[in-house]
């Protein structure tokens, strides 16, 4: 196949430059947005899903663990796919499998062939990330780089919180089923967009006709075996089962000789040389420690209001809501400032410490919290997210050539999702366990103080014996009912420890943006 004889920036300047720039943020944001969309919605559904094609909730998890294998399988071969078929051909045939797939798991009869058809929707859906970020950075000069990372992003960072209100909504109105068939407009809209659009740069095509069949093995089997573990870790008890224990000396050997195989292959499929870089690796790091603390807590907020205080579903995601609506305005904000060259380590930290300070307030939540109670750490933590994610999705790739910058999308987009299913899997572990904890320290403070014991079981015996219940039956259940009060006490307790596990996480990420390279501009950008 022939190089075209123009870049990519060539091409859009042709013309009104600024409006081809925005037209073209406009399809790769379509492209990314809708597999974050339905991924997002698809776990509300769950239950759904369960009852309509008559399994277990356990066995419809299948559907969601199923994805995530394919896509982290997929996501780090982003760059070597994109130089082997061309960014923009694999850009189509990654939209249009992602809608094929979508119509298909929409259409499935039974849960067997759903979980085949979310497999091949995971493995066409995780290319769209990386190279709509390759394509959208090399779109825009570098001066206006945080503008663009700021339109992107509010697909990124939003889409994961409004997406569930969506999917519930579509749930119970229509049926599970309208979530994936959701992604044929948005298909449409975005193949017509990079059709027209997207242009391949001439360095796509130097590429080498070798496939590394030893690499792309090593690496399915090590991150299917860690993306399986950190998926089913919470329900089989972690490394007490034999299951999770293989599954993790599976994932390290097939990792590490991963590692070993491209750092000595000729022709790698993973660029592991970009961490010679300490912006980027700073960048990386951070970007896990972004999808911990972000996914942790998109899960960890619904599970209280639903779990503890007895929200509806839908009241739970729409208070969620709030984090999207403010961190959607000030996206812009935030890209307009690293335009007017502002100092992206600075902002980045301000982010993550504002953001810290946000995840915190949850902490001093209590078992009489209404939905007010939840507005103020959302706003903090929605003002911001923005000041982290988009000094971060720009510093970090500032240094990296246009030749090298799929293989460094790629990289990201899998240290992100590494995070967000790290942080899903931990914090919930870490909740089931500090709640088992305090469940024993509160019985163990209740024994020590045997008088109030007593009196708390005679005002209920009391109280039980005046509302028809039987003299005889009164002891046993004021029992039950004080052990009820204990253990949702002590489940709050486990809850607002994890949120200040994740504040904290922010809070010794704060100073990695200053080991990052401050970035140069030129006076006048192009």
């Amino acid at each position: 196949m022939a190089a075209p004889d123009q870049s990519m920036s060539a091409r859009i300047a042709a013309g009104n430059p600024v409006v081809a720039r925005w037209l073209v943020a406009i399809a790769v944001m379509a492209s990314a947005t809708m597999e974050l969309v339905d991924t997002s919605a698809v776990n509300v559904s769950l239950p759904y899903i369960a009852g309509n094609l008559s399994a277990t909730i356990d066995e419809a998890t299948w559907v969601l663990t199923s994805y995530l294998v394919s896509n982290a399988i997929v996501l780090p071969l982003g760059g070597w796919l994109a130089n082997y078929f061309g960014r923009k051909r694999l850009l189509m045939i990654a939209v249009s499998g992602f809608t094929i797939s979508s119509i298909l798991c929409g259409l499935a009869p039974s849960l067997s062939l759903l979980v085949f058809f979310r497999v091949l929707q995971g493995a066409t859906g995780g290319v769209l990330q990386p190279v709509t970020r390759a394509i959208l950075l090399e779109t825009f000069p570098r001066e206006e780089r945080g503008q663009a990372m700021a339109f992107w992003g509010v697909g990124i960072v939003v889409a994961p919180i409004i997406a569930p209100v969506l999917g519930g909504w579509l749930t119970t109105q229509y049926s599970w089923r309208w979530i994936f068939f959701l992604n044929l407009p948005v298909s449409i809209l975005a193949l017509i967009l990079v059709e027209m659009l997207i242009f391949d740069p001439p360095y796509i095509y130097r590429r080498s006709s070798k496939v590394d069949y030893w690499g792309m093995g090593m690496l399915a089997i090590g991150i299917a075996a860690f993306q399986v573990m950190l998926d089913k870790g919470q329900e089989a008890d972690w490394f007490g089962s034999h299951l999770i224990v293989l599954l993790a000396v599976i994932a390290a050997v097939g990792l590490i000789a991963f590692v070993i195989w491209e750092l000595n292959t000729n022709d790698p499929i993973v660029h592991f040389y970009l961490f010679r870089d300490r912006t980027f690796s700073s960048g990386t790091c951070l970007s896990v420690i972004l999808g911990v603390v972000l996914f942790g807590s998109v899960v960890l907020v619904p599970l209280l209001m639903q779990t503890l205080l007895g929200f509806p579903a839908v009241t739970a995601g729409l208070w969620s809501c709030p984090r999207g609506v403010l961190t959607l305005f000030l996206m812009p904000v935030a890209g307009i400032l690293i335009g007017r060259r502002w100092d992206m380590r600075a902002l980045l930290c301000f982010g993550l410490l504002l953001s810290a300070f946000g995840v915190y307030l949850f902490s001093h939540l209590n078992l009489n919290a209404g939905p007010w109670n939840f507005l103020w750490p959302q706003i903090v933590m929605g003002a911001g997210l923005p000041f982290a994610f988009v000094p971060l999705a720009t510093i970090t790739v500032d240094r990296i050539a246009s030749e090298e910058m799929g293989y460094a999308t790629s990289l990201l987009g899998l240290a992100r999702n590494l995070g967000s299913s790290f942080g899903i899997s931990v914090i919930t572990a870490l909740v089931a366990r500090r709640t088992q904890l305090h469940q024993v320290r509160l019985v163990a403070d209740m024994a020590k103080q045997p008088s109030v014991m007593a009196s708390a079981s005679r005002a209920l015996r009391y109280y039980l014996f005046h509302h028809g219940e039987g003299l005889a039956s009164t002891g046993h259940h004021a029992l039950v009912q004080i052990y009820a009060l204990v253990l949702r006490e002590a489940s709050l307790m486990g809850y607002l420890d994890g949120f200040r596990v994740l504040a904290l996480l922010f809070v010794i990420a704060a100073p990695l943006p200053w080991i990052m390279q401050k970035p140069k501009f030129k006076s006048h950008p192009d």
